[in-house]
């Protein structure tokens, strides 16, 4: 987006404040609207170096209205951090489901398919032309990202072609353990929206009491 900007005027206006709101599903059109949609949910603002300070103020607390929370970082750095967290899991997503539905015996697969696989594969149900844009825009950074994952990959196909439980309990572990921290981060945030207002005292729930 901020490329098209500086084609488009010829270099980025000053007052021209690029972002990008985290949240959504995989539903799509006004008939999947949500008036809470960006509350409790990130937006990450790229200003550059010519961004007005006052202009980015505006658009700052426009997002904090809505109840988002804002953070604000280098428009490369973004690309990155979205192409790992987001881009590459809609990819796998799209590509598991398209791989599995081209086989002969699709119906049966699909037929026996758990919540695990429903749960994974939800994503595929995004907006087709929304991520084809996402994709050729952020082509980059996602093949970076794709490659690094290519890596891993091929290198727990190894350890399955040879046998290699230490490895698998390796890779497994460590991602229980990183998943299981990336839950606590959400659990918290989940209990610092319960807050229960008394007077000019505001109290708020914690994990575990107190």
């Amino acid at each position: 987006m901020v490329r098209a900007a500086q084609r488009a005027f010829g270099g980025m206006p000053a007052r021209f404040v690029p972002g990008h709101p985290i949240a959504g599903s995989e539903q799509s059109g006004v008939e999947a609207s949500n008036a809470q949609l960006f509350r409790r949910h990130k937006v990450i603002l790229t200003p550059l170096a010519q961004t007005d300070p006052a202009a980015l103020a505006v658009v700052d607390r426009l997002w904090r209205e809505l109840g988002a929370d804002v953070e604000h970082m280098q428009v490369e750095r973004h690309d990155e951090v979205l192409a790992a967290t987001s881009h590459l899991p809609h990819l796998l997503a799209f590509g598991l489901v398209d791989s599995l539905a081209k086989r002969n015996e699709n119906l049966e697969i699909f037929r026996y398919a758990a919540g695990g696989f429903r749960d994974f594969t939800r994503i595929a149900g995004s907006d087709p032309v929304m991520w084809h844009d996402i994709f050729l825009a952020n082509r980059e950074a996602v093949l970076r990202t794709l490659d690094t994952f290519r890596s891993d990959l091929d290198a727990l196909r190894d350890a399955v072609d040879a046998g290699d439980g230490h490895q698998l309990l390796g890779v497994f572990t460590r991602a229980r353990v990183a998943r299981e921290h990336f839950s606590k981060i959400l659990a918290r945030r989940a209990y610092m929206e319960t807050a229960v207002s008394a007077d000019d005292l505001t109290f708020l729930a914690n994990p575990g009491g107190a």
